[in-house]
């Protein structure tokens, strides 16, 4: 058996303890009176609107209501829900009053959020769409927006709608285009043909879309393909559409909403785990001894790791709004990352009893623990990823994978269960990173210093010295 280094323990902890201080300490840089996160940290963590409180609005068209359709109210509502969704909101509630044609919105204060304005709060998400066509679908990762030539504009586009392709069997999106745009995109898809080049789609610097070009279209109408189901076809036809309005978004009316929980009990909430750690760290030394320690240090990883996924320490994942059923997420997957901690321990436990070597039961007791854990753990990660595909945004990772399953069935966003489920999925990956990866390799690397290379550090009897 190949054995574990003295030094990954010290290896691995030093990885644990910078990822615990950075997650909820964060990296700052100041400017001045400016305060700039180089990783964000506990603190830029968006609460829900049940935690924090936030912002209730209603959207209306600038003028001629009369005029407004079904179909462009709808449009206005997607194009909100993008951007609440691009900014890592995901306890929001965005509903479409046709009879009004207007469009309600409720959302949470930001993070940082000091003045507590709702108007200056709904600036971001009430503004007029901007779409454009461009060549290829890159963008400038320091700006955001795409670099290739633009061909068209939103006020180029006559409209978007879905049909069913009876030859391909399939849902596509039929694109007319206004005399304006016809001949530089007759231009743009003549170059592009011979070597099916991509013409995407932005809305608001967000690519929503990024077709081949098949063929040249010089008469000011396409079709747009990509293996669409009705509903994300549905979808990106109301974005094109909002991009085409030719009308500005304002805001009727606005307005606070009241926390149902608020910062107080928040506080109380962190004074208290901080308290039931420190309670199950004691527990788990005194009755698994070095497993029990190395389990606090994993757990502490697990905790920052989660705090991490939520508070956008990672560049390449949005930050997300947590609420309460996102904390309960956390809490039964930190019980879960004890639970298989304390499984491990056991197992070894009954190793030393048979007479094993210090070496020998913890490999057998990891081995003979990890299918219980493994099972338990997979089977609860379903779950989240089923709980975040049908109450997610229709056009997220997992509501597309489960829509084979769930097409039957209709839409329903609910940010609060979503969040749930999101928080559960992390704290499930981080006990398998964490709770079954990094906990062993310490206790394997640890236990090979000969000051605990006694059978009583890992759960054998005292006489057995």
């Amino acid at each position: 058996m190949k054995r574990t280094s003295k030094a990954v323990f010290f290896i691995v902890f030093i990885l644990i303890a910078a990822l615990v201080y950075t997650s909820f300490f964060g990296v700052y840089k100041s400017y001045g009176d400016r305060k700039d996160a180089v990783i964000k940290s506990a603190s830029d963590i968006r609460f829900g609107i049940d935690i924090r409180g936030g912002v209730d609005a209603t959207f209306k068209p600038a003028d001629n209501v009369g005029k407004i359709t079904d179909e462009q109210v709808q449009s206005v509502k997607d194009v909100i829900e993008l951007r609440l969704v691009g900014e890592g909101i995901t306890d929001y509630e965005v509903y479409a009053d046709t009879a009004n044609k207007s469009v309600i919105v409720r959302f949470p204060w930001k993070s940082d959020e000091k003045s507590y304005d709702p108007q200056a709060a709904l600036e971001e998400i009430g503004r007029t769409a901007q779409l454009g066509f461009y060549k290829g679908d890159s963008k400038d990762e320091k700006t955001g927006k795409p670099t290739g030539e633009q061909i068209l504009s939103g006020a180029d586009v006559e409209s978007a709608t879905v049909y069913y392709n009876t030859q391909d069997s399939e849902y596509q999106i039929s694109l007319k285009l206004k005399s304006s745009g016809k001949k530089a995109f007759a231009d743009a898809t003549t170059e592009l043909a011979p070597s099916q080049g991509i013409i995407s789609i932005w809305l608001d610097d967000d690519m929503i879309s990024s077709p081949k070009v098949q063929s040249a279209i010089t008469d000011g109408e396409a079709s747009i393909q990509g293996g669409f189901t009705l509903e994300s076809a549905d979808n990106l036809a109301n974005l094109i559409n909002a991009g085409a309005l030719d009308f500005d978004i304002v805001i009727a009316s606005y307005g606070s909403v009241s926390p149902t929980l608020g910062h107080s009990a928040l506080d109380a909430m962190v004074l208290a785990a901080i308290i039931v750690f420190i309670l199950v760290a004691i527990y788990m030394i005194i009755m698994y001894r070095l497993p029990g320690f190395v389990a606090c240090i994993a757990l502490a990883g697990q905790a920052a790791l989660t705090i991490a996924a939520i508070s956008g320490y990672f560049p390449f994942i949005n930050g997300f709004t947590l609420t309460l059923p996102g904390i309960a997420g956390i809490i039964l997957a930190f019980g879960m990352g004890v639970d298989a901690n304390v499984i491990t321990a056991e197992r070894i436990k009954d190793e030393v009893k048979l007479g094993k070597t210090i070496d020998g039961s913890i490999s057998m007791g990891s081995k003979s623990s990890f299918s219980a854990i493994f099972d338990g753990n997979i089977t609860t990660m379903i779950v989240a990823i089923v709980l975040m595909g049908v109450f997610g945004p229709p056009s997220s990772l997992f509501s597309k994978l489960l829509y084979p399953f769930l097409f039957m069935f209709p839409t329903a966003t609910t940010g609060t269960v979503y969040s749930f489920g999101y928080t559960l999925l992390v704290g499930i990956i981080c006990n398998f990173i964490f709770g079954v990866w990094a906990s062993r390799k310490m206790l394997q690397s640890i236990s090979r210093f000969k000051c605990f290379r006694k059978p009583w550090f890992i759960g054998g009897a005292r006489n057995n010295d």
